[in-house]
């Protein structure tokens, strides 16, 4: 399973308005009908339940990839790289382990996402440690919640404010603000005043280290691995309640959570808590299991 196709010129990159159009036309799965098609396409590798499996979710691509529209980048770029992300996804979920599809895609969605803008803003030189790379993707939307909206330096207690949230150095926060609102922030702005070419145009690199897509590639799937074999520890309940508290684009409140299980939401926090230490537990355990046999 290479690729896809929903019909001639039918891509979001050639024509997105039509790609939108289509995808509509796929329904969504029930959880047997998802689970019937994951395991004749791992035993069977039945193409055509492949193909549903993706055809089915390419509005969750889209759903998320509306997420990353402020990064300048055009939405139908985005879409195809979450595209490439989820037939990653089916090729690797395991419908034997509990979860549905689209709990387990989304991270490979966004993660081809996020790589696919972390290649386009290295005009801007982000940064490549961990820290920088969680401030480059949170902080939109945590100015958002602040209600930062203002263009140029921002205020010194919302500096204070994101960097505490984010846990790291003020300094970065107002670094990251201006390379993220300076003149560089879109790439469709023209190259010269005169308007020949665009900043996109110019991100092609003919001499990519395949070495290093490489090896970016099976960390980033190394890490979903050791994820999903952690969450195996969890009880169905704390599968649940970790999955919407800490996996979801848009997680449930302690209160919604609380409702739906008729218990407090300091009960549901500490679930929460409990689960994602376990989670943390495993992952580095296996982390460093890995570590010694090699």
């Amino acid at each position: 399973m290479g690729s896809f196709t929903l019909g001639p010129g039918v891509s979001p990159e050639k024509n997105l308005s039509r790609f939108l159009q289509e995808i509509k036309k796929f329904p969504m799965l029930s959880a047997e009908e998802e689970l019937a098609l994951a395991i004749s396409w791992r035993d069977k590798e039945d193409l055509e339940a492949s193909h549903r499996l993706v055809t089915s979710h390419l509005r969750l691509v889209v759903k998320i990839a509306m997420g990353y529209k402020g990064y300048g980048l055009p939405l139908g770029e985005l879409i195809s790289e979450g595209n490439v992300g989820m037939l990653q996804a089916v090729k690797r979920f395991d419908p034997d382990r509990g979860f549905r599809f689209s709990t387990y895609a989304m991270w490979w969605i966004r993660a081809a996402m996020q790589e696919y803008i972390l290649r386009s803003w290295s005009l801007v030189k982000i940064g490549t440690t961990a820290a920088q790379k969680k401030l480059f993707f949170n902080l939109r939307k945590h100015k958002n919640r602040i209600q930062a909206l203002e263009e140029g330096d921002l205020l010194p207690e919302h500096v204070t404010t994101i960097a505490k949230r984010l846990k790291v150095y003020e300094v970065e926060v107002v670094n990251m603000n201006r390379r993220m609102s300076g003149p560089d922030h879109s790439l469709n702005a023209p190259v010269r005043e005169e308007g020949e070419g665009e900043w996109q145009d110019w991100l092609i690199d003919e001499n990519v280290n395949q070495e290093d897509s490489l090896s970016k590639s099976q960390e980033l799937s190394r890490r979903h691995e050791l994820l999903v074999n952690a969450m195996e520890g969890l009880s169905e309940r704390e599968s649940h309640i970790f999955s919407a508290r800490r996996l979801e684009d848009s997680p449930l409140t302690l209160d919604n959570l609380s409702q739906h299980y008729g218990i407090s939401r300091e009960r549901v926090r500490q679930i929460e808590v409990k689960a994602f230490e376990k989670v943390q537990k495993s992952v580095k355990n296996a982390a460093l299991n890995q570590r010694y046999a090699s």
